[in-house]
């Protein structure tokens, strides 16, 4: 069992809205990140501990989306975002949450998240979401940069394939963070 600081501690959801939220991803369902999500915010915030949710999003016109010169774009569906592309899914945001949108994979470029969680003390990341080698993997890579210490909730992300999700959680979160899942979280008691 993993014994938390709330003080100190912040969970950071990645990506848990209603435009991600309708794909298939592996190994698990985004029913499923989704609901352990849910739960892991609620035992946050009964501790007293920071939550973040973090959205990605676009213009219309989409020029505030990154364009460099790649093999394999990633372009806007035909027509562009639904209307409700980038809100979060129900009953996952509560007053008081932090509140970040997003213009790339990660969380910290281009964004206050790195302010407001150092305004707040925040020490260690706990992190989730999906998908688990695009926006989790790149949020967990630029934290670890900026020298936060992490934590990879393994069950609460999510890839398009499980060979993408496996890659990730195998190779690349255990060089800079500690994997493990939502069971083995808890929260220190002060006496």
């Amino acid at each position: 069992m993993l014994k938390l600081d709330p003080k100190t501690t912040a969970l950071v959801l990645i990506d848990l809205q209603r435009g991600v939220a309708v794909r298939q991803f592996a190994p698990y369902k985004a029913e499923d990140v989704i609901n352990i999500s849910k739960a892991l915010a609620d035992r946050f915030r009964q501790a007293g501990a920071s939550v973040v949710l973090v959205n990605v999003g676009f213009l219309k016109d989409s020029k505030d989306r990154l364009q460099q010169p790649v093999d394999q774009p990633m372009v806007p569906p035909p027509g562009g975002y639904p209307e409700n592309f980038i809100e979060l899914v129900d009953g996952l945001a509560k007053p008081g949450d932090i509140l970040i949108t997003k213009r790339q994979w990660g969380a910290f470029y281009g964004t206050e998240l790195d302010l407001q969680l150092r305004r707040r003390g925040i020490q260690t990341i706990v992190l989730a979401g999906i998908a688990t080698n695009m926006g989790v993997e790149s949020t967990a890579r630029n934290a670890w940069e900026l020298g936060y210490s992490l934590i990879i909730v393994e069950d609460a992300t999510s890839a398009n394939t499980v060979e993408m999700h496996n890659f990730a959680v195998k190779m690349i979160f255990p060089r800079i963070s500690r994997v493990v899942k939502c069971a083995d979280l808890s929260f220190e008691t002060k006496t």
